[in-house]
């Protein structure tokens, strides 16, 4: 790996993890300023990326596009945080790397060259199916615990109703004042209206 790599990498990674930082607390005016720092960033790395020639030029600014776009779904995720936004920080980098794969497959002749673009296809394959996976997983989870927590509320009520009907039966064995009283004591305890 090249010494420009070794830099953009460590500079997008330094961005994602400061994008990160910010977390779901980032203003508005912290958010367009991230978004402003990432265009300067791409426009740098592309700018390096004319020093060079051939295809490693074409690398170069396809890693530089990829850097951006995975960059910019990160801050995406990390402004307004959702698992649409988490499928899309996947996607960005699935993206990234295919892009970038093929790129470097262009240095190849023949065979080779066919293996090479096969091979990037099925990694940026399996890359979509993962991201796929965990989106559908997220939304599961989701849905899960949703049905947990309903269930849970019902088995509450459930429980409370049976242990007011008890004290109820139990309030059968007074009479008068004292039935009133034992009733309504059991009304509040059991939250009934």
């Amino acid at each position: 790996m090249n010494k420009f790599n070794l830099t953009a990498f460590s500079a997008a990674l330094c961005l994602a993890m400061s994008a990160s930082a910010f977390g779901a607390n980032m203003s508005k005016e912290e958010y367009k300023a991230a978004k402003t720092e990432l265009s300067a960033k791409y426009k740098s790395d592309k700018a390096a990326c004319k020093s060079l020639s051939g295809n490693a030029a074409d690398i170069c600014v396809e890693e530089a596009k990829g850097h951006e776009k995975v960059a910019k779904a990160e801050l995406e995720a990390n402004y307004s945080p959702s698992e649409k936004h988490q499928y899309d920080v996947r996607m960005a980098r699935a993206d990234a790397t295919y892009a970038v794969a093929k790129e470097r497959c262009d240095d190849l002749a023949g065979n080779a060259k066919d293996v090479c673009r096969e091979e990037a296809k099925s990694a940026f394959t399996t890359a979509k199916a993962d991201a796929k996976v965990a989106e559908k997983t997220a939304d599961a989870n989701a849905t899960a615990r949703e049905k947990t927590t309903d269930a849970r509320k019902d088995a509450a009520t459930e429980k409370r109703d049976a242990e007011y009907a008890v004290a109820k039966e139990k309030c059968d064995t007074f009479a008068g004042d004292a039935k009133a009283s034992c009733l309504k004591d059991a009304k509040a305890r059991y939250a009934q209206p």
